[in-house]
């Protein structure tokens, strides 16, 4: 198991590490040698960070009066907290789940049944179903509850009842936090699914659909799957139906930015119930960088179609929010709504962001922007320019 990880490099952390002989690829929390008594439970595995040939030895002697559930690990990238699988025949470890991350996801699957055009984690057709057990087995193993959780993928709908045990995990054991799932929305056309994933649904989720487009001709030609508008449209009507929260995503590539201002107006007109609509920035890697002459796009020069889409929603009373472009890029009269949305290991400042005046509010890049593209030319902001 510990090997299908390696595909998955985009969403998942991994680090070399030295491990005891025998650990199994399995899910462990980690947990620091000084804290093993606290933190041990006998349903648990437990991955303890050891700092020394004593501390070694000492896991090894409770391995000895029966605490066959801890295993020592030697690496300083471990943090106390992070749910991980050690790879042992690979000297690593994949982290899961980093409890210090200010965003948490669990991935569910590397298939999907859309092909789009920005796609960040191309989909695969392997049968990767153990990762429902995994999830769940994750969901377990947290030390604390976060306060939002994702699921993503992948299409987390292709699980069916599988989504549907790792929501009630989580409804068990951290009935606290709130689960955002990241789905194309078009399986819930099928009333069949959506019976099996939201009747007498009990944890709070909010589900993330990317919505490309006024009209099919516009989305389905990003997603790359003919039908896929109407397929959406009606998951987004059976969710209404259902009284569950929706964030609408759009993708900030050249054919959404030409229709934007038609599409926050569709969205205004027929679909008031959602929740807010999320217009993001491009992720420089996947499918993005083969379709680059569509995908990358400088935002500083759409700066009025933002404004004008920004006017449109706010004329319909649909919250709205932008996620992964930095301020510069954007024109100040939206800077209140962007938000710091890259996740934590992915998010990278450049030079010229070392004494921007507002970088600390900022979204930054993605690290891996240098071999993709910037969302538009960087500035460094003076406080000067910076209009209270």
């Amino acid at each position: 198991m510990g090997s299908a990880h390696i595909g998955f490099k985009s969403l998942m952390r991994k680090f070399k590490a030295v491990l005891q002989p025998g650990c199994q690829p399995l899910v462990h929390r980690v947990v620091g040698y000084a804290d093993i008594a606290n933190d041990w439970a006998p349903d648990l595995r437990f991955l303890v960070r050891v700092g020394s040939a004593e501390e070694r030895e000492g896991v090894e002697r409770l391995q000895n009066t029966g605490l066959t559930n801890i295993f020592w690990a030697e690496d300083a990238a471990l943090e106390d907290g992070d749910v991980a699988v050690p790879n042992p025949h690979q000297e690593e470890v994949v982290v899961l789940f980093r409890e210090s991350d200010t965003h948490h996801s669990l991935f569910m699957t590397n298939r999907c049944n859309s092909y789009c055009l920005m796609c960040s984690q191309p989909p695969t057709a392997a049968d990767d179903s153990w990762l429902v057990e995994e999830a769940i087995d994750a969901v377990r193993h947290l030390r604390k509850s976060p306060d939002v959780l994702g699921l993503t993928g992948g299409e987390p709908l292709l699980l069916g009842v599988g989504l549907r045990r790792v929501l009630d995990a989580v409804a068990v054991h951290h009935p606290s936090t709130r689960v955002e799932v990241l789905t194309n929305g078009r399986l819930f056309a099928n009333s069949k699914i959506a019976s099996q994933i939201l009747e007498d649904l009990t944890v709070s989720v909010k589900w993330l659909i990317p919505l490309y487009g006024h009209a099919d001709f516009v989305h389905d030609f990003v997603v790359q799957t003919p039908g896929a508008f109407d397929e959406t449209l009606a998951g987004l009507l059976l969710l209404q139906m259902h009284r569950q929260e929706i964030q609408l995503r759009v993708v900030l590539i050249e054919p959404v930015l030409q229709v934007l201002p038609e599409l926050a107006g569709f969205v205004g007109r027929n679909l008031p119930f959602v929740r807010e609509i999320a217009l993001m920035g491009c992720e420089p890697i996947g499918f993005a960088l083969a379709n680059r002459d569509l995908c990358e796009v400088d935002l500083s020069e759409w700066a009025s179609t933002l404004e004008l889409s920004a006017r449109v929603l706010r004329r319909h009373d649909i919250p709205h929010l932008l996620m992964n472009a930095p301020l510069c890029a954007l024109p100040q009269r939206l800077w209140p709504v962007a938000h710091r949305s890259i996740s934590d290991w992915k998010n990278v400042y450049a030079q010229e962001c070392e004494s921007c005046a507002v970088k600390s509010d900022c979204a930054g890049l993605f690290a891996w922007h240098e071999k993709g593209w910037k969302p538009a030319p960087l500035k460094t902001i003076e406080e000067s320019e910076v209009v209270s």
